[in-house]
């Protein structure tokens, strides 16, 4: 059994961490209060330039343009969206997971644009290539940040450079829910119901002055809206996912206070009980 001392000493250090944790739950939930009013405000506006392109430019027929074919180069940009900073659960790791994990994307073809320094260091250490580390954008991201990072990614786009753009982030659904996403934007991909949506309607979409000019428009605010879309609903999870994770970490703490108050008090009863039983041993041999 441990001693007093050592009891003691490891109580005291579980005591500190728990303050600890307790702060960063605490500076967690204020974050989250304000990330989570922005994300709420910012989905509606995602989730529906999201559908409204990509109905739009299934009804637009076939259209020969640079945003709307595969490139000729194999090569693939991922925007890895994750944090700065660590204690966050599994936050970091999930999206991690789900890169490495696409049968679409590896370590030959990929060309990651990392955005947070958690993501970039392990895809890094797993073999990807770094194209792009955009880490600071992730202390307070904005449309202007999310607009650089487009016009940077089409330029390789339209060059030549990449043939397929991805985006990898971390969906808002409630304080508690979390679920990491990779979706494909360009070139832009339509499900079965928008297709037979467009095919039973068959009308087409026009376009004036004309296709390439609107597009040329379009695009780009599209591929802004959905990156700045990720970015605030990160910034949400990750504050959502630390605060669970400092509740956990100071739960479990609290646990172990107690189990360690109760050794220490059973080792404390059993050394009275000792120097009782020595001192009635020495008085039963002085009498």
């Amino acid at each position: 059994m441990a001693s007093m001392r050592d009891i003691k000493r490891r109580k005291s250090s579980i005591q500190s961490t728990q303050q600890i944790t307790k702060a960063m739950k605490l500076v967690s939930t204020v974050k989250l209060q304000k990330a989570k009013n922005r994300a709420e405000q910012t989905n509606p506006y995602f989730q529906y330039m999201y559908r409204t392109v990509t109905s739009m430019l299934a009804k637009s027929g076939t259209i020969n343009h640079p945003y709307l074919k595969k490139g000729e180069s194999d090569k693939k940009a991922v925007v890895v969206i994750t944090s700065n900073r660590g204690l966050a659960g599994g936050y970091n790791s999930n999206i991690v997971k789900l890169v490495t994990g696409s049968e679409d994307i590896t370590t030959e073809n990929a060309k990651v644009y990392a955005i947070g320094n958690k993501g970039r260091e392990a895809l890094e250490r797993k073999g990807y290539e770094i194209a792009a580390d955009g880490s600071s954008i992730m202390e307070s991201p904005s449309y202007e940040d999310a607009a650089e990072l487009c016009k940077q990614i089409l330029k390789a786009y339209t060059d030549g450079e990449i043939g397929e753009i991805y985006l990898a982030y971390t969906h808002f659904k409630n304080t508690v829910s979390h679920e990491p996403k990779l979706i494909k934007l360009l070139p832009v991909e339509f499900d079965e119901d928008e297709m037979r949506g467009a095919a039973d309607e068959k009308v087409l979409m026009n376009y004036e002055p004309n296709e390439e000019e609107a597009l040329d428009m379009i695009i780009p605010k599209y591929v802004t809206s959905l990156f700045y879309g990720a970015l605030v609903e990160a910034v949400a999870s990750e504050n959502g996912a630390r605060m669970q994770a400092m509740d956990s970490a100071t739960s479990n703490a609290e646990d172990m206070i107690s189990d360690l108050t109760l050794k220490f008090n059973r080792a404390r009863q059993g050394s009275i009980t000792q120097e009782l039983t020595e001192i009635i041993a020495g008085a039963s041999a002085i009498s």
